[in-house]
């Protein structure tokens, strides 16, 4: 995740905060610069910093306090409060005042966005996402400054089974997106997605052409695609965007990087809407809503458990939840459902984001570039694994896999003996660590506190994660 330092660097001031004896203005001070520090050194504004430096020492009266009131959790609620707002300049608006793409109602989209941001793949994203919610999307490509643009968005759409309409012999973008949009209309869709060309802020007339865009096709909302990479520039630029049309909602891109992305996502200050996605990666399906306030949690450490049992309901189907609840309340954890896991695992997104919605864990925690390894690594148990009988795949006992048991596996999966018995010794440590947490009968449909003390509350779940971990 981009701002996995930036996390890690608040987290660490307002543990340091929490670790002094007595919280008085000096130590508060030391926080907040400490939270200062690091949000400039994430290319966030300086002028956002400080006025998000203000607005807690307002908030936060230590001379003020009654009696009995927890300084640490009230200097915790005001920054986790203020990052909320700075990410996000529509926070406390109800979401029923946003737009969304609705069914039976044909609605116009266009995307704007800088050279290189990612653009054409988010509309493809975008459209996808729709159609898996019941829409009929279409998709015009208004890019005629490109080169290659519409062969882009040609195959990315032809992938993901998706109209499209463009022209190689029109050069009028705003002809073609009338014609785009007059023919998804007569086809019934639902929902119209412009590509317009990138651009940037300097390109006066590339900035007349957008307005020329909005005009002639009345976009229902107009999307800035933002790229979490560029930093403080992003600000400026999205200022220009929004002085030039009505930007309605933020995208970012590339927040599968290691780059500086709080210039990105505090630029949406800029222009006061909301950042409706996040683009976590190249492939169709690596593009998750944005929520505010279970991000920042995320990034602060302090975890997303409901973001977590939405991803695990979704990756395990719910006839196979009762059945592997069965089979774990009887302690019989074998090697295939070890396989079954790693399978929904995968599923689940990024290693590193499903870890950074428990309470105590950051993104920080997974090495920089480690993420693929990680994921190479369950992929490769998961091939071994196919190499098994049934009968070595349904037994709980560890004694079962032998000396030659694993020589055969390795010969059918294509990997060394030692690299088998890498995979075999996962096993058994995982298998113990289950043993210890027997499960109540029932369901598994929510994290209730029951289920939770069976796993010796938040500690002992942290404990089951650390030692997953240990395989990524």
């Amino acid at each position: 995740m981009v701002l996995a330092q930036l996390g890690g660097s608040i987290s660490r001031a307002l543990q340091n905060m929490s670790n002094s004896t007595v919280i008085d203005e000096a130590v508060f001070h030391d926080c907040l610069n400490e939270i200062n520090r690091a949000l400039l050194q994430a290319d966030v504004q300086f002028e956002l910093i400080r006025n998000m430096h203000a607005n807690i020492k307002n908030i936060v009266n230590l001379d003020g306090l009654a009696a009995g009131h927890s300084k640490r959790k009230i200097i915790q609620q005001a920054v986790f409060d203020e990052l909320c707002k700075m990410l996000d300049p529509t926070t406390g608006i109800k979401s029923s005042s946003f737009f969304f793409p609705k069914k039976g109602k044909t609605s116009v989209v266009m995307f704007v966005g800088l050279q290189g941001s990612g653009k054409t793949t988010t509309c493809t994203k975008y459209a996808h996402y729709y159609q898996k919610k019941g829409l009929k999307p279409g998709l015009v490509c208004a890019d005629t400054f490109r080169a290659g643009a519409f062969d882009q968005l040609k195959q990315n759409a032809t992938k993901a089974k998706i109209p499209f309409y463009g022209s190689y012999m029109e050069s009028d973008p705003v002809k073609i997106a009338v014609e785009g949009v007059e023919r998804f209309k007569e086809e019934n869709c639902d929902l119209i997605i412009l590509d317009t060309s990138g651009r940037h802020k300097q390109e006066a007339a590339l900035f007349e052409e957008m307005r020329q865009l909005s005009e002639a096709t009345k976009p229902d909302l107009v999307i800035f695609v933002m790229d979490s990479s560029i930093g403080q520039a992003a600000f400026g630029q999205a200022q220009a965007f929004k002085q030039s049309v009505a930007v309605g909602a933020v995208i970012i891109t590339k927040m599968d990087g290691h780059a500086k992305g709080g210039g990105s996502l505090s630029a949406v200050a800029a222009t006061k809407s909301h950042v409706i996605f996040l683009g976590t990666g190249e492939h169709m399906d690596e593009f998750e809503v944005f929520e505010v306030r279970p991000f920042v949690r995320r990034l602060l450490g302090m975890g997303d458990l409901s973001g977590l049992m939405d991803r695990i309901h979704k990756a395990v189907p719910v006839d196979q939840q009762a059945e592997l609840h069965q089979k774990l309340s009887e302690g019989n954890f074998t090697l295939r459902i070890m396989y079954d896991q790693f399978h929904s695992l995968l599923k689940m997104g990024p290693i590193n984001e499903v870890f950074s919605m428990l309470p105590g864990f950051s993104a920080e925690l997974m090495p920089k570039g480690r993420e693929k390894e990680s994921q190479m690594k369950v992929k490769r148990y998961m091939t071994m694994m196919d190499s098994m009988t049934n009968e070595e795949l349904d037994s709980s006992s560890p004694k079962l896999m032998n000396e030659s048991r694993m020589m055969r596996i390795a010969r059918g999966s294509g990997y060394q003996v030692r690299e088998v018995l890498e995979m075999v010794e996962e096993y058994k440590r995982l298998a113990n660590i289950w043993k210890r947490f027997k499960m109540p009968k029932g369901n598994m449909s929510a994290l209730s506190p029951q289920i939770l003390k069976q796993f010796g509350g938040i500690g002992g779940l942290q404990t089951i994660m650390k030692n997953v971990r240990r395989i990524c």
